[in-house]
């Protein structure tokens, strides 16, 4: 039966599972969220690493400071997140391992950056006493 089917009928099902193009939108977006966010890293990064702890206690006290470093790592750990996902989803077969991955992926990401979060704003309010 199969043999009298045009190449179109034999396509179809085949194709996308429409959910590639929100996660294509969604790395270029960080992506470049990222590069501009890097304007401010580069120099931020800079003076904390010739001032030290000290430096980064002082710098984070700024509220824009500290917003832009929070925004920074959720944004730069989402944006690896995606990249995991597609490569997770391109290359892995099976579907129990491939399932768990993504899981631990999620996981991973989401708690490195509570986890991160939570160290900035305790670096953050350490600054004001």
């Amino acid at each position: 039966m199969n043999l009298y089917r045009t190449d179109l009928g034999r396509a179809r099902g085949l194709g996308s599972a429409k959910h590639g193009v929100g996660h294509f939108i969604a790395e270029r977006g960080t992506g470049v969220a990222l590069m501009l966010l890097s304007v401010w890293l580069v120099p931020f990064a800079l003076r904390v690493a010739h001032g030290g702890y000290l430096a980064a206690r002082d710098m984070l006290a700024s509220p824009v400071n500290a917003a832009l470093a929070i925004l920074t790592l959720v944004v730069g750990l989402y944006h690896a997140m995606i990249g995991m996902r597609v490569v997770i989803e391109d290359y892995i077969e099976r579907r129990a391992t491939k399932s768990a991955l993504l899981i631990l992926n999620a996981l991973v990401g989401w708690g490195a950056a509570a986890i991160g979060a939570v160290a900035l704003l305790k670096l953050v309010f350490a600054s004001g006493s």
